[in-house]
């Protein structure tokens, strides 16, 4: 008579209850993936067999629902292929799906653990430490500007001498600002003046250009604006070029080429409309960071400018199952799990990043009750096979 395989039953049933409850204590733990409890029958040379075993319990790489946080520095992985790739205090490299990051006193992105988020600089491939942006984003200057307007077909011809101080003397003026090397602002006038055509059925417009009050006219000449019958501009073909040898007096810039166009222009009877855009800038302080789909991570400032300051690392491996579970959402490579297989996100099969949110653990708690009774009754009827074990045992010990 034997109770071994009512108390492998009981081992079995309580180690199940062990899974279950830790299941259930991380339903709310970010990046949690839930586990399960494979078992196996024990015979060695026993034809009844020696009860039940522990033959492996496995974590659930299922997708968790993702949520919004709102902190900027949040990320969630939003598909079953990638981890987070982290660097420990000692430099060993530990894996992750909890998005739940924040920036430290040196200003690297670490998780709740201090583990630093690993990805790629711009223009390199070796996964590094991420850093948050600090200082200002260098200023650009101005080196085009596209102005493409609409000139009122019917404004009357002007046949005087021009004089930026009369405005009788010009038929239209447009101040925009425009940057140079430093990132100074200065504030670029045009004046445009309707002219008499020379060709038959031709609209001319002369254009003056004054920076800061100054003339900055190409070789001291106006540009000419030409439209045929159709309102379509016919002249210039090209952009205007205008040097600039000195934007300011008391900063030491370097000297201004704006090339400035004024392609897809029109005269047509209606008011003097234009919406230009210009590529340069005046320096910007750091503002915020935010994290593309394709992992990019992009600092804004507060000149409305933007930064792309290299992007994620995702990393897969061929078996999952094979990682070791190390504790505060991590996991270890192994030799079962073979080597990563590194990525950036939505490339190679890789799921893509959502910014501003988070992975929410995978547990079924509707599910992990249901396999709580299941394995509540099993502990039960393993428990009564000993109970009658016992009994019976009983009855022999008792015949007379």
């Amino acid at each position: 008579m034997g109770f071994g395989q009512g108390l492998s039953g009981l081992n079995a049933a309580s180690q199940n209850l062990d899974v279950i409850g830790n299941n259930i204590a991380n339903s709310g733990t970010v990046g949690f993936k839930a586990s399960t409890i494979n078992f196996a029958d024990v015979y060695a040379s026993s034809k009844v067999g020696l009860g039940v075993g522990v033959a492996s319990v496995n974590q659930r790489f299922s997708i968790g629902n993702i949520s919004t946080s709102g902190n900027q520095f949040d990320m969630a992985i939003d598909g079953a292929k990638g981890l987070f790739r982290l660097e420990d205090q000692s430099g060993a490299i530990i894996y992750s799906r909890n998005g739940q990051f924040a920036p430290n006193k040196d200003l690297y992105l670490v998780n709740a653990q201090g583990h630093k988020l690993t990805g790629y600089a711009p223009g390199s491939n070796n996964p590094a430490p991420i850093r948050v942006p600090i200082g200002n984003i260098e200023p650009n200057a101005t080196s085009r500007l596209d102005f493409p307007a609409n000139f009122e077909a019917n404004a009357p011809v002007k046949t005087g001498t021009f004089d930026p101080e009369n405005p009788d003397s010009y038929t239209n003026s447009y101040p925009f600002n425009v940057f140079d090397s430093l990132g100074n602002s200065h504030q670029l006038t045009q004046y445009f003046v309707k002219r008499e055509g020379t060709a038959e059925g031709e609209s001319a417009w002369d254009v003056h250009y004054r920076l800061n009050g100054e003339l900055v006219d190409p070789a001291d000449e106006p540009t000419h604006l030409r439209f045929d019958v159709a309102g379509r501009l016919t002249n210039p073909t090209e952009a205007v070029t205008l040097n600039i040898a000195t934007p300011s007096t008391n900063s030491p810039a370097e000297p201004l080429a704006i090339s400035l166009s004024y392609a897809n222009s029109t005269q047509f009877d209606g008011a003097f409309t234009t919406t230009p855009t210009q590529d340069g800038y005046a320096t910007g302080e750091y503002a915020s960071m935010s994290v593309a789909a394709d992992g990019s991570i992009v600092a804004n400032y507060t000149n409305g400018e933007t930064q792309n300051m290299g992007s994620l690392v995702l990393a897969d491996f061929n078996n999952l199952q094979g990682l070791q579970a190390l504790g505060g959402n991590a996991w270890g490579e192994t030799a079962t799990s073979g080597q990563p297989l590194l990525g950036r996100p939505g490339e190679n099969g890789l799921a893509v990043i959502k910014g501003q949110s988070i992975e929410e653990s995978n547990v079924d708690m509707s599910q992990e009750l249901v396999n709580m009774i299941i394995a509540q009754r099993t502990y039960q009827a393993n428990a009564q096979t000993i109970k009658t074990q016992d009994q019976i045992l009983q009855t022999l010990i008792t015949l007379r």
